[in-house]
């Protein structure tokens, strides 16, 4: 009986402990999830794509990096690498969101497409693709050359197999000359021992791709500790938002050489070839192949107390005046223990893919953008201003891209040049009746007027789209309310239009469908800018707003073409 009753206490101070531990606590309620209403996101974060894996063994590992998201619950991850399942994943500790981290061992020389798919608890799926190469060890490709970075995702100096120190947090660019590129940061850059690279002779080669905020900064830097110049070499920059100057400053032991070298005009944001070289007598700074600036040296380089070299800033030891980081794109960087010639420097611009000027074609050509995953006019070889986002079709008529328009997107390009008494455009399109209607090309004033300037735009439905042409002449409007073509259809069509003094003509596939007399010429008074895709910003009204079919090979004309020139360009394009 007496044990009974300890027992019944027992139990009793038992309960009142768990009562005073939940004193306080509500209750754990289940809460609805919601529906699931989204397919999983799936993020490779390494290899990127275009990435180039390079090291010496023929069989190397690669660490897969990747992130899924879901808005309700991760069923299932797998990935693939050339068609074969490597990884697959349905434990989650985190239901909504994994982070995956593969060691792959056996990647092979060759090019490679990796997938990473992800299924949540409904069944939708979602799967990302990144396509990257492993490529033979890289040997030195030019005489004297000592250094290389070719910046493909990664920070290795190739000719050694040796990876750059990172400081700060700096990155890549999709957008680089060849492949990636650096992209600088605040308070970032990348350094590299200089054991092998001293010596009585130096040159330095690379693409460049400015960004002028910060106005000051340090591309390449070998400095001692302090503010003392009479060590090592700084290249740098000083300016403004439309121009730089970049300077060469080269220690020699008892003093310094300064080479105060080219203004550059940068506002065009366009890529330039970048290069120095210092001899024993002489040092040299040249913009895209052409010498600028040469300032004698009273000695040679003195590389005393210089351990590295910092690339994208003037950091540690050149910061001082404003030279930080550099906020620009740099790719193909290379080092050569020898001045390099004039005639050296073109070779390595020319074997690093430096775009031949386009030579126009056809009589009276004076504007071509062939699309080839670039908004580049090639005569001019300046890259149009983009409004949104418009795209690439990955397929084309001609080369291998063409422009795809998006909602709210186009591209400009100044019209400076381009406007005379007669003007023609032709161009290979692949229609997209929705929106029914919209802008293709349009140099057009201001304000809703149609006594300037020209615009070329189409109106229909799904199944037909007429294509119509309206010219300002000062003093009033010309109307040509052209041909159609009928609609759905995968086809390319050819479209050209041509506007003189006497009349204005719309063609399709070469035929001519309309002429209008014009009487007198275009007026091109504040029409400053051609938009391409889009009656926008100008003559959106009407609804000629972003048209969402694909562009290719467009050319402009200052005369009037033939129809006989038409066909030309048509023929050439089969």
């Amino acid at each position: 009986m007496k044990t009974f009753k300890i027992f019944l206490t027992i139990i009793a101070l038992l309960t009142a402990t768990f009562t005073a531990c939940n004193d306080g606590i509500d209750d754990i309620s289940p809460v609805d999830a919601g529906p699931d209403e989204s397919a999983p996101t799936v993020t490779i974060n390494y290899p990127i794509e275009g990435t180039q894996v390079m090291v010496t063994e023929p069989v190397t590992s690669i660490t897969i990096r990747f992130e899924v998201v879901d808005d309700i619950e991760i069923d299932e991850v797998k990935v693939t690498l050339d068609g074969t399942e490597i990884a697959s994943y349905d434990t989650f500790i985190d239901y909504r969101r994994f982070v995956g981290s593969l060691l792959y061992e056996e990647l092979t020389n060759g090019e490679h497409t990796l997938v990473v798919s992800a299924k949540d608890i409904e069944g939708k799926t979602t799967s990302s693709t990144v396509n990257f190469m492993k490529v033979p060890p890289y040997q030195a490709k030019y005489d004297g050359e000592v250094f290389y970075m070719a910046f493909n995702g990664d920070y290795m100096e190739l000719i050694s197999q040796t990876d750059a120190t990172i400081v700060g947090e700096p990155g890549f660019s999709a957008n680089g000359y060849s492949g990636q590129a650096y992209a600088g940061a605040t308070d970032s850059y990348i350094t590299f021992p200089m054991d092998d690279l001293q010596g009585t002779t130096f040159s330095a080669t690379f693409w460049y791709k400015p960004n002028a905020d910060p106005s000051a900064a340090g591309l390449l830097s070998v400095s001692p500790e302090g503010e003392d110049r009479t060590k090592g070499l700084r290249f740098f920059r000083e300016g403004n938002a439309t121009e730089q100057r970049f300077k060469l400053n080269v220690g020699t032991g008892s003093g310094e050489t300064w080479n105060d070298g080219p203004v550059l005009d940068i506002s065009d944001n366009q890529w330039v070839h970048i290069a120095f070289s210092i001899s024993e007598t002489e040092c040299i700074i040249y913009i895209n192949g052409e010498a600028t600036l040469t300032a004698l040296m009273a000695d040679v380089i003195d590389w005393t107390g210089t351990t590295n070299i910092s690339i994208g800033s003037g950091a540690p030891n050149f910061v001082y005046w404003g030279h930080n980081s550099d906020l620009s794109l740099f790719d193909e960087l290379r080092i050569f223990n020898k001045a390099l010639s004039q005639e050296e420097i073109q070779t390595v611009m020319a074997d690093e893919g430096q775009p031949i000027a386009y030579e126009a074609k056809y009589d009276g050509e004076i504007f071509y953008m062939p699309f080839d995953g670039n908004y580049k006019e090639l005569i001019s070889d300046m890259e149009a201003a983009l409004v949104g986002t418009p795209g690439f079709a990955g397929v084309a008529k001609m080369g291998s891209d063409a422009y795809a328009g998006a909602t709210d997107a186009y591209i400009t390009f100044p019209s400076s040049g381009l406007t005379g008494d007669a003007f023609s455009a032709a161009f290979w399109y692949k229609a997209n009746p929705d929106p029914e209607r919209a802008g293709l090309i349009s140099i057009s004033p201001e304000g809703e007027d149609r006594t300037k300037g020209l615009r070329f735009f189409r109106e229909g439905n799904a199944t037909e789209q007429r294509f119509k042409l309206n010219i300002g002449t000062g003093e009033g409007e010309v109307w040509n309310d052209g041909g159609t073509i009928a609609l759905p259809s995968d086809e390319w069509v050819h479209l050209a239009f041509t506007v003189s003094t006497t009349n204005c003509i719309i063609y399709i596939n070469g035929v001519e469908t309309l002429v209008s007399a014009t009487g007198v010429a275009i007026d091109w008074t504040g029409c400053s800018s051609i938009s391409i895709g889009s009656g926008a910003p100008n003559f959106a009204y009407w609804d000629h707003k972003s048209d969402l079919s694909y562009f290719d090979d467009l050319r402009f004309f200052n005369k009037a073409l033939s129809q006989e020139e038409i066909a030309t360009i048509i023929t050439d394009a089969e």
